[in-house]
C-alpha cells in the first residue's frame, strides 16, 4: 500500500473511482523535476506546482520532502524520496510514496482507489530548488548547477572545466576585481613614493609596500581569469 505524500489530507470530490475490476489507464511517463523560477538576489525561492503550475513558496521548507500547493492542494516534491522509497503520481494527481521495489500500489484516496502497475517504471527525479540545467561552454554537455548565490562559477562534471552560468554576474565581478586591483596598485605606488625616505628609518613601511602590490596583482589576476572563462547558457527543457 502506498502512502499519499502531502502536508495536509486532501481529496478531490470531482474524481470518480473506477468500477471494480476495471484496469486503470496506463500510468504516464515519469514526471520531470519542477522547474525553478529564478528570483532576484536574496529573493524568495519558488518552484512550480507539478499539477497546476502555480508558484509555491518553499522558503523555510527545504527540510521537507514535499510541499503543498495552495491552489490545487496537491503535493509537489522538492527533495529526493527517503531511502528505499520513490515518488509515483497517480492519474488522480495524488503524489504517492511507495517502496522502490513495489510492483503494484493502490491509491489511498477514497474516491480513486486505483491499482497502479509499476512494472518497468522508475522513480521521479527531483532537483533541489535553485538547480537549473546548463550547457557547458567548453564541451557542450548538459549539467545541473544551483544558480542561487553570488558565485555563478560552475565546474562541468564532464570536462571538469570551470565556466560562468551568468554573463552579467561574470562581468560585474570582473569589473570589481579590476577596479580593486588598480586601486591597490595605485595606492602601493603612492605609498612607495611618499614614504621612500622614511623607509630607511622604519623597516615596517616595506611591509606596506609589499602588501599593497601583492593585493593589487592578485585582484588583477582574478579579473583576468574571470574575463577569460566562457559562459555556459541555460539548457532548453528536456523534450
Amino acid at each position: 500500500m502506498a502512502e499519499c505524500a502531502h502536508e495536509t489530507p486532501y481529496d478531490n470530490p470531482d474524481l470518480n473511482a473506477p468500477p471494480p475490476g476495471q484496469v486503470p489507464p496506463p500510468y504516464p511517463a515519469d514526471e520531470l523535476p519542477p522547474p525553478y523560477t529564478p528570483t532576484p538576489q536574496g529573493g524568495i525561492p519558488m518552484i512550480n506546482c507539478k499539477v497546476c503550475q502555480a508558484l509555491i513558496n518553499v522558503e523555510g521548507k527545504q527540510n521537507q520532502h514535499v510541499v503543498k500547493c495552495n491552489v490545487c492542494n496537491e503535493a509537489t516534491p522538492i527533495k529526493g524520496p527517503p531511502p528505499g522509497k520513490r515518488y509515483i503520481r497517480c492519474p488522480c494527481n495524488c503524489l504517492l510514496i511507495c517502496n522502490s521495489t513495489a510492483a503494484r500500489i493502490a491509491c489511498p484516496r477514497q474516491n480513486c482507489k486505483r491499482i497502479i502497475n509499476l512494472g518497468g517504471q522508475t522513480h521521479v527525479v527531483v532537483r533541489n530548488p535553485g538547480s537549473e540545467r546548463f550547457t557547458c561552454g567548453y564541451c557542450n554537455q548538459v549539467f545541473v548547477f544551483n544558480s542561487v548565490g553570488w558565485s555563478q562559477l560552475a565546474r562541468c562534471p564532464h570536462c571538469r572545466r570551470v565556466s560562468s552560468c551568468d554573463a552579467s554576474n561574470q562581468k560585474t565581478r570582473c569589473a570589481i576585481y579590476l577596479i580593486l586591483g588598480i586601486i591597490f596598485l595605485g595606492a602601493g605606488i603612492g605609498v612607495t613614493v611618499g614614504t621612500y625616505e622614511m623607509a630607511h628609518h622604519s623597516g615596517g613601511i616595506y611591509t606596506v609596500w609589499i602588501g599593497a602590490f601583492v593585493l593589487g596583482i592578485l585582484f588583477l589576476v582574478r579579473a583576468a581569469y574571470l574575463g577569460s572563462i566562457r559562459v555556459s547558457p541555460r539548457a532548453p527543457p528536456p523534450s
